[in-house]
C-alpha cells in the first residue's frame, strides 16, 4: 500500500477525493502556462526602457501594461510557494526580486508625513506643472477661471503649462491679473489651437527670468532660466508627443464596449499602430531633448507631460541622473491622467542635485483629461 494514501474498508480510494487531485493537477497544468507566459512578459518590460520603441512593434503597449503583469507575476510566485513547488517559485521570486527597483516609480507606502509643519516655506520652491487641455474643461467650456483660482489657491513659485491657448487665457481678466504677480515666458500658438497638439506652453515664474529658449518646437520643449537667490535654475517644460488615444478608445478601453469581431479588430489594430508610431516620434523627441538637458551644468528641473509610462524609453532617457519626486517622496499609487482606468503617471517633475522634493500631491480637479501635479522642492544644505 502506497504510504500517506487514504483508501477506505474496502480497500478503494473515495472517488471525491481522486477527482480533487485530478482537478488540483489540471489546475497546476494551467497555471504553470499562464506562469511562463507571464515569466516571459516580466521579463520583457524590463527590456522596455532600454529599447527604442521602433524595434519591437508591442514595446509600447507591454509598457502600459508593466504594474499589472508585475502584480499578476506576484500572485503566481505566491501561489506557488503555497503549492510547495519551489522550483516555479523561485525562478517567479527571482524575476518579481529584479524589478523590485521600479515599484516606487508606480506606488511608494502611504505613510502620513506633515511636512508643512516640519519644513518651513522658506528655503522651499512650490512648483506646478498641469497639462490643461488648452482651457478646455470636460464640458467643452473654457476652463481658464478654475485653473486661475487653482493656481492662486496652490500660490506656486514655477508653474508649467502644457497644451497652452493664448487666445482662451489673453481674454481672461482673471488671467491677465495672476501674470502681474508672475513673470512669464510663453511658447507656440497664441490663438485657439486646431488640432490640441499645436498648442503652446507657458512658464509662470516668481523668481526673475533670465532668458528662454525653444529646445524642440515652441509646443513640445521649451526652457527658462529662473534666478533662485543667487543661483540659476533651468526649468525645462514639456510636451511628447501625444498617444492618440481619443475619447472613443477610451471608452472602447475601459467600458469593453461591444463591437463585432471584425470592427474589434480594427479597433485592436488602429489604437496598437497608433501606439507605436507615437512612441517612435516621442523617442525621437526625447533624444533630442535629454542631451540638451544632460549638458547643462546649471540646476535643473524638468517638468511636463511625457505621455508615457515610467517603463518607457521615454521616461529612461528624460530622467538620467535625475531625481523623480513622486520616487522621493510620494505616497500610494500615483496616477495623472483621467482614463484608461486611472493608471497611468505620464506628467512628472524630476530635478536634480543640489535640490531634493519634500512634497508631491496629484491635484484631484477635473478641469482637464489630466491632473495637476504639485512638487515642493528644497535646496540640500
Amino acid at each position: 500500500m502506497k504510504r500517506g494514501a487514504y483508501y477506505n474498508e474496502y480497500g478503494e480510494r473515495p472517488a471525491g477525493r481522486s477527482r480533487w487531485r485530478i482537478l488540483l493537477h489540471l489546475l497546476d497544468v494551467v497555471i504553470t502556462l499562464l506562469t511562463v507566459a507571464m515569466a516571459v512578459l516580466l521579463a520583457a518590460t524590463y527590456l522596455v526602457p532600454h529599447i527604442n520603441p521602433g524595434r519591437i512593434w508591442f514595446l509600447p503597449v507591454l509598457g502600459l501594461a508593466a504594474p499589472a503583469v508585475y502584480v499578476a507575476s506576484v500572485v503566481l510566485m505566491l501561489y506557488w510557494i503555497i503549492r510547495w513547488r519551489w522550483v516555479q517559485a523561485g525562478i517567479m521570486l527571482v524575476l518579481v526580486a529584479l524589478g523590485f527597483g521600479q515599484i516606487s516609480l508606480f506606488w511608494r507606502p502611504e505613510i502620513r508625513r506633515s511636512y508643512e509643519e516640519q519644513i518651513p516655506d522658506r528655503g522651499t520652491v512650490k512648483v506646478m506643472t498641469y497639462n490643461v487641455r488648452s482651457f478646455y474643461g470636460p464640458d467643452g467650456k473654457s476652463s481658464v477661471e478654475e485653473v486661475v483660482a487653482l493656481i492662486r489657491e496652490q500660490n506656486p513659485d514655477v508653474v508649467c503649462l502644457q497644451e497652452f491657448n493664448g487666445r482662451l487665457a489673453g481674454s481672461s481678466d482673471a488671467f491677465r491679473v495672476l501674470c502681474e504677480e508672475f513673470e512669464n515666458a510663453r511658447f507656440g500658438a497664441e490663438r485657439d489651437p486646431e488640432p490640441l497638439d499645436d498648442a503652446g506652453l507657458a512658464i509662470l515664474s516668481k523668481y526673475r527670468i533670465l532668458r528662454t529658449e525653444t529646445l524642440l518646437t515652441p509646443h513640445s520643449s521649451v526652457w527658462a532660466d529662473l534666478l533662485v537667490d543667487e543661483d540659476t535654475l533651468r526649468v525645462f517644460n514639456n510636451h511628447l508627443h501625444s498617444t492618440a488615444i481619443n475619447a472613443d478608445d477610451n471608452e472602447y478601453i475601459t467600458t469593453r464596449r461591444f463591437l463585432s469581431d471584425t470592427a474589434r479588430e480594427v479597433k485592436f489594430r488602429s489604437i496598437v499602430s497608433r501606439l507605436r508610431a507615437n512612441s517612435e516620434l516621442r523617442a525621437a523627441q526625447v533624444d533630442s531633448i535629454s542631451n540638451e538637458i544632460h549638458a547643462t551644468h546649471c540646476g535643473r528641473l524638468v517638468c511636463g507631460d511625457f505621455n508615457d509610462t515610467p517603463v518607457s524609453y521615454v521616461y529612461r532617457h528624460m530622467a538620467a541622473d535625475l531625481n523623480d519626486a513622486f520616487s522621493e517622496c510620494g505616497s500610494g499609487y500615483s496616477h495623472t491622467y483621467r482614463g484608461f482606468f486611472n493608471t497611468l503617471r505620464i506628467d512628472y517633475v524630476l530635478f536634480s542635485e543640489p535640490w531634493q522634493a519634500v512634497t508631491y500631491e496629484v491635484l484631484p480637479v477635473e478641469y482637464s483629461d489630466h491632473y495637476p501635479v504639485v512638487v515642493r522642492l528644497k535646496r540640500e544644505s
